[in-house]
């Protein structure tokens, strides 16, 4: 039977793109009382019916999956995060980072709209790039105008398969109509009001850009870490992997336990605080999280 690659999810559809084209397929039925749900970026098995339909038979098994966005198969993230309007967030950078690295997806750190900061706004995002890179992400720092661009993010999409993920507002939508002019996404406005932007992007798309597969994705206002455990968070701080290996205790999570080598380093400044508070806001938010049964 064939195969394909799911590429757009929309209005119950799925659209599998195969080596002669592009077919329109549904889910089996069986596939709900299994609580099976195609994704975008699902690879999967289907059975023509006439010439323009078909059916999805089985759905290949993923290395990874995300819940919002609904994407799967993911090689890297590309964080679009602004300096301004809306203000720079480290705590939901660091949000976005924790996420990926759970998921075994390589993160791509891309600071918006350089072109719109004054000197001071400018110099907290250097400086900020700078940490992030030293503990081994890479940064970019992008202007919406700037000519090259595609230049600059072409290496990290070439071959993979990219979601473009942040918060509303940002410039997701502006920046892969950079990527693809052709493209044409709806750009929202700034709300003064909330500070941030409107949802503009209503369905999830696996677009061809520069050699690689991006996912244009709505954005988020919110992030839940509804999967993770507390002993896994440490693992998503890339700094804090590395210090705990000289941790007095296996396992050690970092919070009250004695001879705690990421403690020490926050002290010191080797770790940045921000980072350690960002941690300790989500381990608490992780153990007050109801169970699940």
């Amino acid at each position: 039977m064939p195969e394909g690659q799911i590429r757009k999810a929309i209005s119950g559809f799925y659209y599998v793109k195969y080596d002669g084209g592009t077919v329109r397929c549904r889910g089996r039925g069986v596939f709900r009382k299994r609580k099976i749900t195609p994704l975008v970026g699902d690879w999967v098995t289907y059975v023509q019916e006439g010439q323009e339909d078909a059916t999805i038979t089985e759905v290949h098994p993923r290395k990874n999956e995300l819940v919002r966005p609904p994407v799967s198969n993911i090689d890297l993230a590309l964080l679009a995060v602004s300096i301004v309007e809306p203000a720079f967030s480290s705590s939901l950078l660091d949000r976005f980072l924790v996420l990926v690295e759970s998921h075994g997806i390589q993160p791509v750190i891309c600071l918006t709209k350089k072109d719109k900061t004054n000197e001071s706004e400018l110099q907290a995002a250097e400086e900020a790039a700078t940490y992030y890179r030293s503990i081994g992400y890479d940064v970019l720092l992008t202007s919406i105008n700037e000519p090259d661009l595609l230049n600059k993010i072409r290496p990290y999409l070439e071959e993979k398969t990219t979601v473009l993920a942040g918060q509303s507002g940002v410039g997701k939508s502006t920046l892969l109509n950079t990527l693809l002019p052709g493209l044409s996404l709806e750009t929202g406005e700034i709300s003064e009001s909330l500070g941030r932007g409107k949802h503009t992007t209503r369905h999830v798309e696996l677009h061809e850009v520069a050699g690689g597969l991006v996912a244009d994705t709505p954005g988020f206002s919110s992030l839940e870490f509804e999967t993770l455990e507390k002993q896994e968070v440490g693992s998503c701080f890339p700094e804090f992997a590395k210090a705990a290996e000289q941790c007095k205790f296996r396992g050690c999570l970092h919070l009250k336990e004695p001879s705690c080598e990421v403690k020490r380093q926050v002290e010191s400044g080797e770790i940045l605080k921000s980072r350690y508070d960002h941690y300790l806001q989500f381990m608490q938010e992780i153990m007050d999280r109801k169970p699940r049964y």
